[in-house]
Formats: structure tokens, C-alpha cells, sequence
């Protein structure tokens, strides 16, 4: 069990079960939305567990993905595909420790110009994980 918030408590979730292991996304939404890459675990569901979500708001990003955030301080929380049984959760929100690790990058090609990826993680052009969101 893990849980997390955003930043001025107005969200807070806890999540159970398996998380998977952390993926930073540098597609041109994330870095949009967060102001840099994002980096998230996902769980199915079921296994999020809103405690507090007074502040939850939902920003529709494309034909198919939702974003959540905490409509009090902005923060970015959550991803979440139409049709996928999972839903993903910013592990910048989590409380430590989370016992994460992060294992590879995906759309890599839309990275933003200012850095290097040199961390020596897979680096994939595409995120091809079906349903693992």
C-alpha cells in the first residue's frame, strides 16, 4: 500500500496491490502539463482508492485520455485512458518510500531540447504497453 496527494491535501488517494515499475514520459503533453517529463507508475482501477478528491478535476487531453489534477494547486496526479482497466499515477505525488524504480523512457523523440536522457535506461520512440497505462 502506498499513498499520496497533491500538494495542498485537497487530493489524496491510496493505492493497492502491485504498482508498476516508474516510465518517464517526454511526449509534448506531459511536458506540457507538468513542466518538464512525466514520471509514473500505473495500478489497475481498482486499486486507487480516492480518500480526499474535493479538488480532483479532469482535463480531457485527446479523443481517448483523461488528466487529473487538483484543481486547488494545479498539481498533475493522474492519467487516464478511455478504454485501459489502469489508470496512471505521478509518483512525484507519492509518499516516500515507495520502493520504485524506474526502468525505461518512452516517446523519446518528442523530448524537449534542453536535456539528455544519460541514465543508461531504455529509451523507446513509442509507449507500447497496451493496457499497462
Amino acid at each position: 500500500m502506498v499513498t499520496g496527494s497533491c500538494l495542498c491535501g485537497a487530493v489524496s488517494f491510496t493505492l493497492r496491490g502491485p504498482l508498476r515499475d516508474v516510465l518517464g514520459c517526454h511526449c509534448g503533453q506531459c511536458r506540457k502539463q507538468t513542466g518538464h517529463f512525466w514520471a509514473a507508475t500505473s495500478v489497475p482501477d481498482e486499486a486507487l482508492e480516492m480518500t480526499h478528491q474535493d479538488g480532483l478535476a479532469w482535463y480531457r487531453a485527446s479523443d481517448t485520455v483523461q488528466r487529473g489534477f487538483c484543481r486547488e494547486c494545479g498539481a498533475t496526479l493522474f492519467w487516464k485512458p478511455d478504454n485501459a482497466p489502469r489508470i496512471a499515477v505521478g509518483v512525484g505525488g507519492l509518499e516516500q518510500p515507495t520502493g520504485l524504480k524506474m526502468t525505461s523512457h518512452v516517446f523519446v523523440a518528442d523530448k524537449g531540447d534542453y536535456y539528455e536522457i544519460a541514465d543508461g535506461l531504455p529509451q523507446h520512440e513509442r509507449f507500447s504497453g497496451g493496457e499497462d497505462a
